[in-house]
């Protein structure tokens, strides 16, 4: 089996968040820093080169394959921000609507600047990624 590359590390991520080349992605991942922070009680960490990562959980599949990743997280990529918060279920699609530009993956949410946004539903779907957590794999 390949081994994850996607794991804790040491790196800061207050150096990580400085160093984001453009200034509006730079504010905006320190704004989800602080958000995600908030809600999940957990405090950030870097997860792989990119990812920053809040809380833990070890996941097993049929497979047999496993490891740990982190709960929720979110990268402030060159052409946006990636939110690892999405479920695929249908009860985000209401907030979905509401939240404002964005695109969407099976797991993750695309958004180019937080202004585009509703910050009260993206809360939302942030809580929501968290309980979903937290039901399949409680602490």
């Amino acid at each position: 089996m390949a081994e994850i590359k996607t794991k804790a590390t040491g790196v800061s991520v207050d150096s990580f968040l400085d160093a984001v080349p453009d200034p509006v992605r730079r504010e905006d991942g320190k704004k989800v820093r602080a958000l995600m922070e908030r809600l999940s009680g957990e405090p950030a960490a870097m997860w792989g080169p990119s990812i920053v990562g809040f809380g833990r959980y070890h996941y097993r599949y049929d497979s047999g394959h496993e490891g740990t990743m982190c709960r929720i997280g979110f990268s402030p990529r060159k052409a946006e921000l990636v939110l690892y918060v999405l479920g695929g279920r249908e009860r985000e699609a209401g907030l979905l609507a509401r939240l404002g530009k964005h695109r969407r993956g099976k797991a993750c949410l695309y958004i180019k600047k937080l202004a585009d946004v509703d910050m009260a539903v993206l809360e939302a779907l942030v809580c929501g990624a968290l309980a979903r957590m937290d039901s399949r794999y409680p602490r």
